[in-house]
């Protein structure tokens, strides 16, 4: 898929099978929207294929449809319609749909089934979008930030639904800017970044240390333009590191004292003041920094 000279999705490949959760994260930019619209037929791809329940989204749309939920990362919903009103309206457009009162009940829209969508927070209209993409019993769905703006409790809640989907067979595509969120939830990660996949597995496959961990650095003022490299030779080739912002360094390395060790006494020899240097397993977080080089936010 090119927008003028601009190509944002690049030779991509990804399969997801079905009855799992597959998280696809990517930096901002990265390709991973236009993938997912054009799965939801939103977006005819300009080379390739793309085939989802064995269907082709654009051509075989209308007996696709059906199968298919989409919660919207925004929007989707008239500005003045109250949220039980929205939901029973999009519930009556399926042959089958869940109870809506069932719904209301479990994201607990309840409070705010009234309340005209506008005057929703944040929260509220992510659970809102939630039930609407699941109203109509989906096979496959995809969600797009499924928590976001919503309160701890709220996203556990969330969390607990998309698991029990699962477990009764529904296949669930989702995008998040929580890796903790992708970490819990996902049978499979595809991590996107220009428009490639450039990791697939489940979370464990992905941060398995095999012996390496992970150093955190952070500095009480911005690196030299050579830190990196710096580091990098002192620790020998056995260790990557990788710049996250101005003051602060991910090391990634043997598992032991020596390399710890080696981080304190660069630290001291360039006159670098650390504020913190923690030693950790590696997490999905970690893996993500380490392949892109960004972090991953809103």
């Amino acid at each position: 898929m090119r927008y003028g000279d601009t190509v944002a999705v690049d030779g991509l490949s990804m399969r997801v099978e079905r009855g799992s959760i597959t998280a696809v994260l990517g930096p901002n930019g990265a390709g991973k929207t236009t993938t997912l619209e054009t799965c939801e037929g939103f977006r005819r791809p300009q080379a390739g294929s793309v085939r989802v329940l064995g269907l082709d989204p654009v051509r075989q749309r209308r007996d696709l449809l059906p199968r298919i939920g989409v919660m919207l990362q925004s929007g989707g919903a008239w500005s003045g319609i109250r949220a039980e009103e929205m939901l029973r309206h999009v519930a009556a457009l399926h042959a089958h749909p869940v109870p809506v009162g069932l719904l209301v009940e479990r994201l607990g829209l309840d409070e705010c089934g009234r309340t005209p969508y506008r005057r929703l927070s944040g929260g509220q209209q992510q659970r809102l979008g939630l039930a609407m993409a699941l109203v109509g019993r989906p096979e496959l769905v995809f969600v797009d930030e499924p928590t976001a703006g919503m309160d701890p409790a709220a996203r556990r809640t969330t969390w607990d639904l998309l698991t029990e989907l699962r477990g009764a067979g529904v296949t669930i595509v989702l995008t998040t800017h929580y890796l903790e969120e992708a970490e819990r939830l996902a049978d499979q990660v595809h991590v996107v970044d220009h428009g490639r996949v450039i990791a697939s597995g489940s979370p464990f496959e992905l941060t398995r240390s095999r012996g390496r961990a992970t150093i955190r650095l952070v500095v009480t003022e911005p690196f030299p333009e050579s830190a990196p490299e710096s580091l990098r030779r002192a620790l020998g080739e056995d260790t990557e590191v990788t710049q996250i912002n101005q003051q602060s360094l991910l090391v990634t390395g043997p598992a032991d004292a020596s390399t710890l060790a080696k981080v304190s006494a660069w630290c001291e020899e360039q006159g670098v003041l650390p504020e913190s240097l923690t030693l950790a397993q590696r997490t999905l977080e970690d893996v993500f920094l380490q392949l892109t080089g960004r972090e991953l936010s809103p």
